[in-house]
Parts: structure tokens; sequence; C-alpha cells
């Protein structure tokens, strides 16, 4: 046994100078160091077997043979030595975000290295922004060391909101790549109805509207209704959109608006969705579109401060052309594209501060000065749909007070945007108006159901 035990010492001392280009290991193909181990463990159990089996001296049984063995100095460090090759260099964690920490604070804790951080960063931004990490959220994560000690992340996963997450992980050539995870929602349709007394940003925000759903119900209502001048204390408003809700039944999301009513000054407009999914707009009860070149204000719950012509300068005293009309808003509110175009400039103007100027076609062109800030991707070149938020109000430039400057240019020339004459939209014809009329119809039994079930 001693000659045994002998050779197997030898043998360890001696592994990893061992030569594995031997025929045999040659036609086994070993992928991996892990998997040459394995192959030198199992050869050591079957030498040992062999050795039991063909020996000629008398033991006291196999049990007894096992754990004298077992118990050798030499196989266990033996065991040793295979249990630190075989050692796992990936390791998972979970780590709840608390106040004041990002996502290079977070990963430099667990020692993965700053070049690492950055492509990891890199990644994820492109779906969200990789400096905004939720607290109290959850990021799971997989590490993995290499030979020199070097720490990087397999696989991440940053919740962004309550229904995305951002996956990054390895693929198999080792290249970090990353994908948006949206979980299952809910559809629920819903109704809500109110009577303006004061704004009608202020009358849905009472029946718990969510405020994108306000924007765009005022984006829609935007080419029919002046909103600074046309709305009165007891006018009214009904719609019916989407929600959706996630697995708690909490409400995740906004969706479509599929019916909007208002009753406006003695005038009564019903506006229905029509379209595909991907492709839908909004049409009268007759079947026409009530979209336009431009909308009448790009702005909600604003006040007209100054019109369009000569007066006064508020700050240099001169009485000169003010080519453009003023809405005097709280600092922050959203302004609105009033028609689709290409960003022209999304830069500093002088006196007019922080300004959007957009070209909707050969004929329209608007300009948006004194705003706050832009709105996230807006820049020169960046094509941009109607009633998409560009940027916010504020005073920037030569200004006495948060306020939106908006013109209006036809054809070269500033003119009065409110007095402005657009041309209609398009009206259903043929088959189309068939199919409308249907889902009209839909429509307004679905609303009538609901209202009734409401009171």
């Amino acid at each position: 046994m001693s000659n045994f035990l002998k050779k197997i010492r030898n043998f360890r001392l001696n592994f990893n100078r061992l030569n594995f280009n031997t025929k045999h290991l040659k036609k086994i193909k070993i992928l991996d160091e892990r998997s040459r181990y394995v192959f030198v463990f199992l050869a050591i159990v079957s030498v040992i077997m062999i050795y039991k089996f063909s020996t000629n001296q008398k033991y006291e049984g196999k049990i007894n043979f096992q754990s004298n063995f077992s118990s050798h100095e030499d196989f266990q460090s033996i065991k040793r030595f295979l249990n630190k090759k075989f050692k796992s260099p990936y390791k998972n964690f979970n780590h709840d975000v608390v106040q004041g920490e990002t996502l290079r604070s977070i990963l430099s804790k667990y020692d993965v290295n700053s070049n690492e951080i950055e492509k990891i960063r890199l990644q994820i931004k492109k779906h969200a922004n990789p400096n905004k990490i939720n607290i109290g959220s959850k990021l799971i994560f997989t590490t993995e060391r290499n030979k020199n000690q070097k720490v990087s992340v397999n696989k991440i996963i940053i919740p962004v909101s309550k229904t995305i997450n951002i996956l990054v992980y390895k693929d198999d050539s080792g290249n970090l790549v990353s994908e948006k995870i949206i979980s299952k929602l809910y559809k629920k349709l819903l109704i809500s109805e109110n009577i303006i007394n004061s704004s009608l940003y202020k009358s849905a925000m009472e029946v718990k509207m969510k405020p994108e759903t306000i924007i765009e119900f005022a984006r829609i209502f935007g080419f029919e209704i002046d909103f600074q001048r046309d709305i009165r204390k007891g006018d009214s408003f009904r719609i019916l959109y989407e929600m959706f809700y996630d697995e708690d039944g909490k409400q995740a999301k906004s969706g479509s608006i599929l019916f909007a009513y208002m009753s406006v000054n003695g005038r009564e407009i019903n506006l229905y969705r029509f379209g595909t999914n991907k492709d839908y707009g909004y049409f009268d009860s007759f079947g026409k579109s009530v979209e336009k070149a431009l909308m009448k204000t790009p702005i909600n719950g604003a006040r007209l401060s100054s019109s369009f012509g000569m007066r006064k300068h508020p700050i240099s005293g001169f009485t000169k052309m003010h080519k453009g009309t003023d809405f005097a808003a709280p600092e922050g509110t959203p302004i609105m594209a009033s028609g689709s175009g290409t960003v022209l400039a999304a830069k500093w103007c002088g006196g007019g501060g922080n300004c959007v100027k957009i070209k909707h076609n050969s004929t329209y062109t608007t300009v948006y000065a004194h705003m706050k800030n832009f709105a996230k991707g807006i820049r020169i070149g960046r094509k941009v749909r109607q009633g998409q938020i560009i940027g916010y109000v504020g005073s920037t430039g030569i200004s006495t007070g948060p306020h939106l400057h908006y013109e209006v240019i036809v054809n070269g020339k500033h003119v009065n945007s409110r007095t402005l004459k657009l041309p209609s939209g398009k009206v259903l014809k043929g088959n189309e108006r068939k199919l409308f009329e249907v889902e009209r119809i839909k429509t307004d039994v679905l609303v009538s159901e609901m209202v009734s079930k409401q009171n």
C-alpha cells in the first residue's frame, strides 16, 4: 500500500506539469480545464479500484479499505486540490437599491472593474437612462471571476419601471448585449367625465385621469378648440380610454383614447378613434378627420398674455412688431409640436432663450421660445409628430416671467396663429366610411352602457 500511496503523492506533485497531448486525450478532445480535472479524478478512482481488486493482500473488508484510504493525508490533499479547482467562478447577487446609490457605486462594491461597468451603462443607455435607478428596486446579477482575478458581470437585470426591465448579458462570443423586457399587462376600458369649472386639466385630475391621458385628450381637441378662448365654466367632457394594469392590479400605463366628447360653449363635439393600432386617427360623427396642418394652441392650461401685432415691449420699452403669440403658464408646463415635421433648430436663440424651430412642410414653420429645457431626444434633424412634447415652459432669454412665445411662419411670412385658416383633414369615403360607421355605433353603445353602470 505504501508504494501505491507514494505513486499517488508523486502524481499530485507533478499534476500541473502533466502533458495531456497523448493519443488517448487527443481522441477524447477535452474542451476546457475543468473537464481535464474530471478526467484525472476519474482516472485516480479507476486506479484505486483496479488496485483494490487486483491485489492479493488481505484487508478487513471493503469498508475498512475505503475508510483507511480516504482518511490518508495524500488522498485528502488531492481532494482539497480538486475542490479548489472545481470551485465555481460565478456568484449570484440580489441587491436592494437604497438612497444615494448608483449603478456604478453598486457594482463597484462587488469588485466589478470600472471598464466593465461603463460597458454595462452603454448597453442600458440604449433603452433607458443608466443614471436613474429607482430606490427600493432590486438588482439581480451574476458575476464571474477570471484567471487574473478580475470580476466581470455575466448577467444583470435592472428594473427601470413597474413593467420594464433591462437585461444585459454576455452572448456566446462573450460580448455584452441588452434587451428590454416588458412584463405582461392587462387592459381595461375606463370612462371618465366631469364639469369644467376652471380648466380642463384640473377637472380631469379631479376624476383621477393620468396626466399623459389628459395631454393626449387636449391634443385631439386642439384642432377644434382654443383652450384659452373657447372654454367656459360649466362646459363638460367625457372620455373612453384604455388603462393597463400589472399583475398586482396597479395602474401601469395609459393606453389609447377610443372616444372623446366635449360640450364647449353650447357646441357638442364627438370624436372617434378609427384605424389600426399602429396607424389611426380621430374623426367626428360624419367621418371627417379633426387633424389639420397645425393645432390651434400647442400648450394646455395657459392664458393668452400677449397677442400678435404691434406692442410696447415690456423690457426695452420700445414699440415694435410682436411676431408671435405669448401664452403664460407655470414653469415646466409641457409644450407640444403643433404639427408633424422636422426640427430645424433646438438651441439658445439669444433673446428667445432656449428655442425650437420646426419645419412642417413647404408652407408651414413654427417657433417655440423661452423654454426652460428641451424634451428628451429633441435635436436638429429629429422627426416629431403632431402633439409630441418638445420642451417645457420657462423664462430663458429676455423674459419677464415663465411663458411660451409661439410663432407661425407661412411661406416665409409671420402670421397670427389665432386667426390662421387651416386646411381640414381628410373625409372617409367608400368602404372606409362603412367600417367607420360600424365602429362608431359599437362605441356609442359601449359608452352608453358604461355610463349607465357608473350612474
